[in-house]
């Protein structure tokens, strides 16, 4: 899942802390400086503002010049640590700064090792080491994964204060500093501080894994009226947790109710980070194992590291009584106000509003667990005068020109797949400082187009959407979907038409799904097309079923005879066979096919075919002229013979549409 990581602003670490080492100085960043303009673009924070480094050592003076620096130097700490006793989900409190989602994705993060030592890189090594004073440069670096790519960021190590105290996110430890520096780097990222106010844990979550985020809306979903609904997210939301994945959540509030706490001790506008999902065990000794009565819980910390449940399976409520003092102690359940608590997962769909799943994909070749085969695709909207070339056509409401969009074609090859689509647009926040940065609404539908397109859809005809993202403001949009086999093309757009901007799409399939732009619109024009012709009309066929169609199998004591059909559509040398529908007389293939015949004369054919183990038999077949002048209209028509014997009629109909054009973007 990770690769190597390219050097934000092209400051690597490694030269710059060797540097500073040897012309024994501590490290300043150039690009993020101690400045206002690195704290905030709009609105300053609440009082006078010093830039302190978390401490310096005396024994790492080593001539007058730094004598005289550390002297003068403010610091924050006698004795900091990047960690003090490990990295916690306890270690983190807000600051002053709106930044609460950041907090819980970063709460979240500290309960992950194989993440937090890739976005923390080189941990021990940037430790403060008090035996080796003098290779403590004031750098230090980050790992962010940004919009498909893993990014270096450095920083120094002077951190905001007012009176003596960090004024964003610190550690419960004074001394500690792991979450301040990763904070800095990522406002940084950001532009400043200020661009930090008001964000999606998802995304944070996204920019410490890579991982793929979902957005659930608990309340429009109701699911705490709708048990089985209920029990389904559950077993989605364990599955996520205990194969590494990030779980947040928050409540609505209006812009005058942002971080308002309600009575029942949860607060609105608030992020929190879900740090287990767990099928709790009631009862007490042997009795519990035998009853095996579970009940379904979920805990969550508030970044302010205080303030929590009041409601059942609060930290002392009287539920706890149920649980037999080995699973409590399993559970680490402490009754202290230390902002962290559990709830009924009942409780959780009730009082919260909205939820981010972000699920670490699984893509490796050799897993215990579930991989997946991941396909991802750059691209932008753009504009352009010419209709063939526009990639900005807007959402399906916008009919003339939704389809002068970008589209990405795939395949599913299984009967049914699991199909995760989702679609990002880039981070904006660094843009607020210029008064711009927010999100465009994005979104995507997916079409089951013909099994053999592969040039660019240019109208609709018997295509259909079978998948409609919703379409909101937000960084990703996410999608699951379980679709049939066939050939499906996604078109991701912006809502409004002419709206500029990039995008990165990622589709997940459970085998490879040959997923890849179509970027042309007809066939090319080639050196030989004189000698061997070019095509003069497209045709688009569908085949919608098939009724009456002969016996094929023999009858038996307790069931009748039954076909297992499919249809081959035939053109100019090339076929398109649909999938074998098993076990009946009255087929539903739904098939379409698209040629672009270079001899527009010579006839299209149709034909039925029944699987059979030893050999498939014929069941009939229709022969249609495909000219431009023909019925574009829905037919039914009678299944015939091949040959000599065309004339001569066979059981059973077959429904069809067939529309042919001259010009080749006309499908």
């Amino acid at each position: 899942m990770f690769s190597s990581a390219a050097p934000y602003k092209n400051q690597h670490y490694a030269d710059l802390r060797r540097n500073c080492i040897q012309d024994k100085k501590l490290f300043e960043d150039p690009e993020f400086p101690a400045t206002n303009a690195s704290l905030y673009f709009q609105r300053s924070p609440p009082g006078t503002v010093e830039w302190k480094r978390p401490g310096v050592s005396d024994s790492a003076v080593v001539n007058k010049v730094y004598i005289l620096f550390v002297f003068l130097l403010q610091e924050i700490s006698n004795e900091p640590h990047l960690f003090v006793e490990g990295i916690s989900s306890h270690d983190l409190n807000q600051g002053v700064v709106g930044n609460c989602w950041f907090v819980a994705a970063c709460s979240c993060l500290a309960l992950k090792p194989n993440l937090w030592k890739k976005v923390i890189p080189d941990w021990k090594e940037q430790e403060w080491d008090p035996k080796h004073p003098e290779d403590y440069a004031g750098i230090f670096h980050f790992q962010f994964w940004v919009f498909g790519e893993w990014i270096d960021v450095v920083v120094d190590d002077r951190l905001p204060t007012i009176n003596g105290e960090l004024i964003y996110c610190h550690s419960k430890n004074t001394n500690e500093f792991w979450s301040a520096l990763l904070e800095k780097a990522y406002a940084k990222l950001s532009g400043c501080y200020e661009s930090l106010e008001g964000g999606n844990t998802g995304d944070a979550v996204v920019d410490f894994s890579g991982a793929v985020a979902e957005a659930i809306n608990l309340e429009a979903g109701a699911y705490y009226k709708d048990q089985k609904k209920q029990d389904q997210l559950f077993e989605d939301l364990l599955k996520v947790y205990d194969r590494g994945g990030i779980i947040s959540c928050s409540i609505k509030a209006q812009p005058h109710e942002i971080e308002n706490r309600m009575a029942n001790g949860l607060v609105k506008g608030h992020a929190y980070s879900v740090t287990a999902v767990k099928k709790v065990r009631l009862g007490h000794g042997l009795l519990a194992y035998f009853k095996n009565e579970t009940i379904p819980l979920i805990r969550m910390r508030n970044p302010w590291g205080k303030i929590e449940w009041k409601g059942a399976w609060s930290d002392s409520s009287e539920e706890w009584s149920k649980v037999g003092d080995m699973e409590r102690g399993n559970l680490g359940i402490t009754v202290e106000d230390d902002g962290e608590f559990w709830m009924s997962f009942t409780d959780w769909c009730k009082c919260f509003t909205d939820a981010d799943i972000c699920r670490l994909i699984n893509t490796s070749l050799i897993s215990i667990h579930k991989t997946w085969n991941e396909v991802v695709h750059f691209g932008s909207w753009t504009k352009n005068a010419e209709p063939l070339l526009n990639r900005c056509g807007g959402c399906a409401n916008h009919k003339q020109t939704f389809l002068q969009n970008p589209q990405y074609l795939f395949d599913v090859t299984k009967e049914v797949d699991e199909v995760l689509i989702s679609l990002q647009q880039r981070d904006m926040k660094i843009h607020r400082k210029v008064g711009q940065g927010e999100n465009l609404t994005i979104g995507f539908g997916v079409f089951k187009v013909e099994l053999n397109r592969k040039y660019r859809m240019h109208d609709f005809l018997t295509q259909h959407c079978v998948e409609t993202s919703t379409y909101i403001n937000a960084r990703t949009v996410f999608m699951r979907s379980m679709l049939p086999q066939g050939r499906y093309v996604i078109i991701p757009t912006t809502f409004r038409p002419q709206t500029l901007g990039d995008y990165m799409i990622r589709v997940f399939t459970d085998v490879d799904s040959g997923c890849r732009e179509l970027t042309e619109d007809k066939p090319k024009v080639k050196c030989w097309s004189s000698f061997l012709g070019y095509p003069q009309v497209v045709t688009h066929i569908y085949v919608h079923g098939a009724e009456g169609l002969q016996n094929q199998d023999k009858f038996t004591r307790t069931s009748p005879k039954r076909a297992d059909p499919y249809v081959i559509i035939y053109c100019e040398g090339r076929s398109v066979k649909s999938i074998i529908k098993t076990d009946t007389l009255q087929p539903e293939f739904t098939t379409s096919a698209i040629f672009y015949r270079k001899k527009p004369r010579k006839p299209i054919t149709v034909e039925v075919w029944n699987s059979n183990a030893v050999k498939d038999e014929f069941m009939g077949q229709v022969v249609l002229s495909g000219l431009v002048k023909d019925t574009t209209d829905p037919q039914r028509l009678q299944l015939r013979k091949r040959g000599r014997q065309m004339a001569d009629e066979m059981p059973g109909s077959i429904g069809v549409r067939i529309i042919t054009a001259t010009q080749l973007t006309a499908m």
